[in-house]
């Protein structure tokens, strides 16, 4: 059946609000099918402006020209068939006209002239301003190059009237900033884009393209914030429309150049039809040049061979896409370059392919899949100091480092060993490369125990029997770590009592000494146990010894780190004895020690336990000045799942006194060191949890929602709890809501509801069931918003809250109102309820809970006397009546509720006004003017300005 030209508008805008995509376009064809068999010229017209719209806002783009110019046709030929929005519409499109020939460089330069020549000579006939025109000029001279032309253009655009065919406020600074930026003005371009970005001007695509646009020239002003966050913002703007294909390069290009490869390949992946998309070759060769700028860094990072999405049909790997995309966009270029007589286009594509990194790493606060890393060069390849050292050179900056306890000692060693050939360095040199090899600890057992034993035998051929003994209580500890303990205990044995001996003999060091004891004082420590506390005796038995040992001698031979070993493990077992004040002062001396010895870097471990001491304390102060010490004392040299602990334990603190700003920084940070280490789906998704609940507190909604998003991707009940996931659902849906998007939030809610029914304590359920109900309400979702309605008001009924129970009743009485719902009765039916329940609530009430409930029944009769009004499309006396009842309950309820009075009080005049009543509007409307005589609040002057509003109504 054929469909009738309302039928054919209801679905055409029905189409406009589906994805942008093939699928759109096939069906705006067919329904410019539908109007043809109508015999009406305006269906027909109308089915050809929806034709264009579609296409434009596709990859398709280069089907435009012809719906295009048959509307032309049919303008010249029957200008009569327009209405005035198909004439607005028609002079609207032709600036798509130019610009799209632009992007296609199968058009001649002389027809986009022409046509450029032809959208003056129309606009000057219809009376329109030059600004429009003026824009498509300047367009074509900077496509050409043509800077003196695009200068004049640019300069003229702006000068002439803006009228009804001048782009929109957000298009024209989102144009007008690119150009600054092609000028090599960052600051001038981001001052033009500050409305947009900020949201004062918006439109379909705004702030969409500028968002996009504005992420290289921040970075280069060094302001990674607004980079970070504009990226977070834009690119969850952009995905979705497919005619962005250029935008979403842009952000591609910015991960590419700032340490963020990973991420640019997961938003690679999504949009694989990006490689095709024939019909828009401005916007191919954008995505190609973002493409191939990716696959360059990549294949510099050693990454060459990792596999990568890319045009369908065969594997890919990063150096052969680079090849693939590079020859892909410089063939587009030459293309647009051989029609436009000018190197333009492929000079731009090859600096924009060649950049090179303008960051090592931006922490964008998304998790991103680590990259399989690339074989590490080998020592003699490394373009360092070291690479180019001699042996005697390595030798000496590693027995610097060793003889400063300073933590980069392993890796000068490592250096040392790396030298292919060993026959130059002595025993004792040999036993170090071992002995640090195996001190860093990631090692298996076995092969780090037979390492310190093998080192032990090189010390004691090179004449050193105290280091000896050192190492083979080194190697004890490792059999400790473990889980081999009394095997460790025994191992002790030998070398403690050697040491002992040997030191009383003059041939062993007071360090060799305190390594022994405190090795086997670690070696306890890895057997303390709640359920075994005499093991503290021993535990502490040994760390005194430590002390006895050291203490006297912490002036000389390097003992002071021992010391503060020492008073940390003290500081352990006087917290696991629960004397925490205690504790709390042995690890403050253990880190003293620490920095007066000039060691800080190893004071990081303990000003961790500090911090969570402090923490347990309630003394946030403490807890963040151990935090930040930790950081910065630990610097590079604490690992990367240590500092991501260190910045989460930060973030925590602060956002717990109000430190928002720097609480998300170290979430996101948290998040950056946790994806570093490996743990990404653990402790980074809980970092991006906390730095979601920051942002969104700091009313960085956008920001939040992206990454909440990313956080829900990698948190589980079983790893986080079911009260993470819930809360990380929870705030994804307020962001949502803020941004717009109910429809999601309320998925979102109802997903966290469904978790929360399971919970003892149901009121979180029942207000995620209330939320989602909104949400529904508000999307419009009519059937599943009064099913989400009715299941919070049972549940808000078996918590006792009537007050949220009477709510849920009288929203269901709006719903019933809306098309397709239960109707004027069932509303009507639902507004008496919501009243009985609030009597029935009244008549066993509490005097403290009676205001509350009697302003919940004002208020029902007043949505009531509303429901009646509009049920009507009058004010009816039932309706005036609910009105009354209103003013008299508020009035009961007590002071508290003057101004829902006085509103209620308006809205009787307002129904007195319409039933012909003017006295009594009047006398209503000068009682609240007299009740606010003397009142300053804004509600106040408010009330008083619609009580003149009455008045003068009446006097008109």
């Amino acid at each position: 059946m054929t469909m009738t030209l309302q039928e054919l508008r209801v679905a055409a805008q029905d189409n406009y609000g589906q994805p942008e995509g093939p699928a759109r376009n096939a069906r705006a064809e067919h329904l410019l099918a539908e109007a043809e068999q109508l015999g009406d010229p305006l269906a027909v017209i109308e089915g050809l402006r929806h034709q264009l719209q579609v296409y434009n806002y596709s990859s398709e783009k280069n089907k435009m020209f012809v719906p295009f110019a048959r509307l032309l046709r049919m303008w010249d030929e029957h200008p009569e068939d327009f209405d005035k929005y198909e004439i607005h519409t028609l002079h609207w499109v032709f600036k798509w006209m130019s610009s799209g020939m632009l992007d296609q460089p199968s058009v001649p330069l002389a027809a986009i002239e022409k046509w450029q020549a032809e959208m003056a000579h129309r606009y000057r006939l219809a009376g329109h301003s030059e600004r429009a025109v003026r824009m498509g000029e300047f367009a074509i001279a900077r496509h050409l190059g043509d800077r003196e032309r695009a200068a004049r253009a640019y300069e003229a655009w702006l000068a002439a009237d803006r009228d009804e065919m001048a782009d929109c406020h957000a298009c024209e600074l989102h144009g007008q900033g690119s150009w600054q930026r092609h000028l090599g003005d960052d600051a001038k371009a981001l001052e033009l884009w500050r409305p947009v970005l900020d949201g004062e001007h918006t439109c379909a695509h705004e702030p969409h393209a500028a968002l996009a646009s504005s992420l290289l020239p921040l970075v280069r002003l060094g302001r990674l914030e607004e980079a970070r966050a504009n990226h977070l913002r834009g690119f969850r703007l952009v995905r979705p429309m497919e005619s962005m294909r250029s935008a979403f390069a842009q952000h591609i290009e910015f991960c590419a150049l700032t340490g963020n490869e990973a991420r640019a390949l997961e938003i690679l992946a999504e949009r694989p039809g990006y490689f095709a998309g024939e019909g828009s070759p401005d916007s191919r060769g954008d995505f190609l040049e973002a493409v191939t700028l990716l696959m360059d860094r990549l294949t510099a990072l050693g990454l060459g061979g990792q596999a990568v999405p890319g045009p369908a049909g065969q594997d890919w790997t990063a150096a052969g896409l680079a090849v693939h995309a590079r020859t892909e966009a410089l063939a587009i270029a030459a293309l647009f370059d051989a029609r436009n007589g000018t190197p333009e286009i492929g000079d731009r594509t090859r600096q924009r392919m060649d950049q090179a990194p303008l960051l090592d790493r931006l922490p964008l606060g998304i998790r991103a899949r680590r990259l399989a890393p690339a074989a590490a060069p080998k020592p003699a390849e490394r373009p360092d100091a070291a690479a180019s050292a001699s042996l005697p050179e390595l030798l000496v900056r590693a027995r610097q480092l060793s003889d400063a306890q300073h933590p980069d000692a392993g890796e000068a060693w490592a250096a040392v060993g790396a030298v292919g050939d060993r026959s130059a360095l002595d025993p004792h040199d040999r036993a170090q490369v071992l002995d640090h090899w195996a001190m860093r600890g990631t090692h298996e057992t076995g092969p780090q125990v037979t390492a310190f034993r093998d080192a032990a035998e090189l010390y004691e051929a090179a004449g050193d029997p105290g280091e000896a003994a050192a190492a083979r209580a080194r190697a004890a500890y490792a059999l400790a770590r473990g889980d081999r303990t009394e095997e460790a205990l025994a191992a002790l044995a030998e070398p403690h009592a050697r040491v002992l001996a040997l030191h009383a003999e003059g041939r062993a060091t007071a360090r060799q000494v305190s390594g022994v004891l405190i090795a086997l004082a670690r070696v306890h420590e890895c057997l303390m146990h709640p359920e075994h506390p005499e093991r503290a005796e021993a535990l502490e038995r040994a760390v005194r010894e430590v002390l006895a040992f050291a203490e006297p001698r912490i002036a000389e031979d390097r003992v002071a780190s021992r010391v503060a070993d020492a008073y940390g493990m003290l500081g352990d077992v006087t917290g696991f004895r629960g004397d925490l004040a205690g504790a709390r002062e042995l690890y403050e001396r253990s880190v003293a020690t620490y920095t007066e010895a000039g060691l800080p870097w190893y004071a990081a471990e303990t000003e961790a336990k500090l911090a969570g001491l402090c923490r347990h304390l309630d003394d946030a102060e403490g807890a963040e000045r151990a935090l930040r010490a930790a950081l910065e004392h630990g610097g590079a040299y604490v690992e990367p799942a240590g500092r991501a602990h260190l910045h989460l334990q930060l973030s925590e603190v602060l956002g717990a006194t109000g430190q928002l700003e720097g609480a998300a920084d170290h979430a996101l940070e948290a998040g950056y060191w946790a994806d570093e280490a490996g743990e990404g789906a653990g402790v980074g998704a809980y970092a991006r949890h906390l730095l979601g609940g920051w942002l969104l507190r700091l009313d960085r909604t956008a920001e939040a929602a992206a990454v909440l998003e990313a956080a829900l991707l990698d948190l589980t009940e079983d790893e986080h709890g079911s009260g993470a996931v819930v809360q990380t659902l929870w705030w994804l849906g307020d962001c949502l809501t803020a941004l717009g998007e109910p429809r999601e939030a309320a998925e979102h809610w109802l997903r966290a509801a469904d978790i929360a029914r399971h919970w003892p304590e149901q009121r979180d359920h029942a207000m995620l069931a209330n939320l989602a109900a909104q949400a529904l309400y508000r999307a419009e979702l009519n059937p599943q918003a009064e099913q989400a309605y009715r299941r919070a008001g049972e549940l808000w009924r078996e918590l006792g809250n009537t007050q949220a129970l009477i709510r849920t009743v009288r929203v269901r009485g709006w719903l019933a109102l809306r098309e397709g719902q239960a109707g004027p009765e069932a509303a009507r039916a639902l507004m008496a309820e919501a009243a009985a329940e609030c009597e029935r609530a009244l008549a066993g009430a509490e005097a403290d809970a009676r205001p509350h409930l009697l302003a919940e029944l004002a208020d029902t009769h007043r949505q009531t006397a509303e429901l009646l009004a509009r049920m009507a499309e009058a004010p009816t006396e039932e309706a005036l009546a609910c009105a009354d009842r209103a003013v008299a309950t508020f009035t009961e309820a007590g002071p508290d509720h003057l101004d829902a009075r006085t509103g209620a009080e308006l809205m009787a005049a307002w129904m007195e006004t319409d039933l012909g009543r003017p006295e009594a509007a009047e006398a209503r409307a000068r009682a609240v003017l007299a009740t606010y005589a003397e009142a300053t609040s804004p509600q106040a002057a408010s009330r008083r300005e619609e009580a003149e509003s009455v008045l003068e109504h009446l006097r008109g």
